[in-house]
């Protein structure tokens, strides 16, 4: 089997036991494919946990959830020196923390300080993690998978915007539709006896990191023509300069998105085409994932948020009015 069609049967696999968010599924394994990640934000029962759940269980990878708390401090998640006697010898020994893992599910980010929030950045940027003036590298597949809860916002800590920008995708989740629901109750009875959860497990593909890596390195060959490299470009131009695209845009916007911008939405719409089987991407590939890159880099003046504009209307406004080069 190629690599595309490993990545397909896994996304098989996790549509039969996610039923009725899709899109998240598909998000979720763009984000792998980009070796980016991915912020999740929905209200609960929704299945953001399930969904990297179902994914660690089909791939080669080992999963690490972080619980975030007020009480939670930087080295809960990277990992400390403890002091270790043996023999009558004493010494420190680096003990990793649940950062060191394939596929790390920060559950409720929003949930913890600032000072843990940029310790769990600063590993996904860097990729590794210094403690005791030490550099310890992280695993080669990594991928964060952050969630926030929309509501009960008392008591938390929200995100900076600057930080945010770490992430390559905001994905929205809402509720499923009344037949995904109806299967939905279907699969959580089958499983209350058992027999989906056997059954899940005797067909497990359990797809090997190799077959990642190597959809990598056919996604960096995609092509990307110049027009298209123009379309993503005068994008993210227009979020800078909205009064020259249209003067709502103008009034809604505050600070448009970064260089981080530019880079991931060329990096998921190639990652996009590759897994509906195009060598080359098109607009729609672009106009497909703009959102989920946009969302949460642009800021919206107070204007835009007394009117009721969310990211969402001003990115569909965006792509009405930035013409395919």
């Amino acid at each position: 089997m190629s690599a595309r069609d490993d990545v397909l049967a896994l996304q098989q696999r996790m549509g039969e036991s996610i039923v009725g968010q899709q899109r998240m599924i598909e998000r979720l394994l763009l984000g792998l494919l980009a070796d980016g990640h991915l912020l999740v934000e929905g209200l609960p029962g929704l299945a953001k946990t399930r969904a990297i759940k179902m994914l660690a269980r089909n791939l080669d990878a080992r999963l690490s959830r972080i619980q975030f708390t007020p009480d939670l401090l930087p080295a809960d998640i990277t990992g400390s020196e403890l002091y270790f006697t043996e023999g009558g010898k004493g010494e420190f020994r680096f003990q990793p923390g649940p950062v060191f893992a394939n596929l790390v599910l920060a559950d409720e980010v929003n949930r913890s300080p600032a000072k843990v929030q940029a310790a769990l950045l600063e590993a996904m940027e860097e990729r590794q993690v210094t403690v005791g003036g030490t550099t310890h590298k992280l695993e080669p597949l990594f991928l964060v998978m952050a969630t926030q809860n929309p509501i009960e916002q008392e008591g938390t800590y929200p995100l900076p915007e600057a930080q945010m920008d770490r992430f390559l995708m905001h994905v929205s989740v809402g509720y499923p539709e009344a037949d995904a629901e109806a299967d939905i109750v279907r699969l959580a009875r089958e499983e209350e006896g058992g027999a989906a959860g056997a059954s899940a497990a005797a067909h497990a593909i359990r797809l090997a990191p190799a077959s990642i890596f190597n959809a990598r390195a056919e996604i960096h060959g995609i092509h990307v023509s110049d027009a298209v490299a123009r379309y993503v470009v005068a994008l993210v131009q227009a979020t800078r300069a909205p009064k020259a695209v249209d003067d709502d845009l103008a009034e809604w916007i505050q600070i448009g998105v970064s260089p981080r911008g530019s880079i991931g939405l060329d990096k998921v719409a190639r990652a996009h085409a590759w897994l509906h089987g195009r060598d080359f991407v098109t607009p729609e590939d672009v106009q497909a994932v703009v959102h989920d890159v946009f969302r949460h880099r642009l800021i919206l003046s107070y204007e835009a948020h007394a009117a009721g504009i969310g990211a969402d209307a001003a990115i569909d406004r965006l792509v009405q009015q930035v013409a395919v080069a």
